[in-house]
C-alpha cells in the first residue's frame, strides 16, 4: 500500500490518531507496564509459569559467607621472611598473616625455611608445603573482620 494512502497519514494533526479522547495507547499503561513490572501483582500468573524461580535467591550465596578478601601466596611469605627474625628457637621463624590484614594462605611457589604462620585459614596445599619443610600453620579463628 502506497504510504499516502495509509491510515497514519490521514490521522496527522489529529492528538490521539483513533485511540479515544483519554490517551489510549500511549507509553505503556495500555500493556501493563514496561520490563518487569507488575511481576508480583497483575502479571503473576505468567511469572508462577514461566518463571516459577524468579524471585527468592540462591541457596548458594548465603548472607553471611566469608569472603576472602586479601590472599597471599608462599613465594610471597618467603620474601617477607627477609624482614623477619627468628622466634624462640634460632631456626623457626614465625609470621602473624592476620594482623598483616591476610585472610587467606595459598600453596603457590616454594619455601625454604621451617616457618610457624599465624592465618585466618590456609589451602591444603599451603599446609603440605610448610608442613613437609617441618613449620606449622596456626588458624586464627578470632580474626575474622
Amino acid at each position: 500500500m502506497a504510504t499516502r494512502l495509509r491510515k497514519s497519514r490521514k490521522q496527522r494533526g489529529s492528538r490521539y490518531c483513533g485511540w479515544g479522547q483519554i490517551g489510549q495507547h500511549r507509553q505503556s499503561g495500555s500493556r501493563g507496564g514496561v520490563g518487569a513490572a507488575g511481576k508480583h501483582k497483575h502479571f503473576w500468573i505468567r511469572t508462577v509459569i514461566e518463571e516459577p524461580n524468579h524471585f527468592g535467591h540462591s541457596t548458594l550465596n548465603s548472607h553471611n559467607r566469608s569472603l576472602v578478601t586479601k590472599w597471599a601466596n608462599l613465594r610471597d611469605v618467603s620474601s617477607m621472611l627477609a624482614l623477619l627474625k627468628p622466634a624462640e628457637k634460632e631456626t623457626e621463624f614465625e609470621l602473624n598473616l592476620s594482623e598483616m590484614g591476610i585472610d587467606k594462605l595459598l600453596g603457590g611457589g616454594i619455601i625454604d625455611k621451617s616457618i610457624v604462620v599465624r592465618v585466618r585459614s590456609a589451602s591444603e596445599k599451603a599446609r603440605k608445603k610448610i608442613e613437609s619443610i617441618g613449620g606449622k600453620i596456626l588458624v586464627d579463628e578470632h580474626s575474622s573482620h
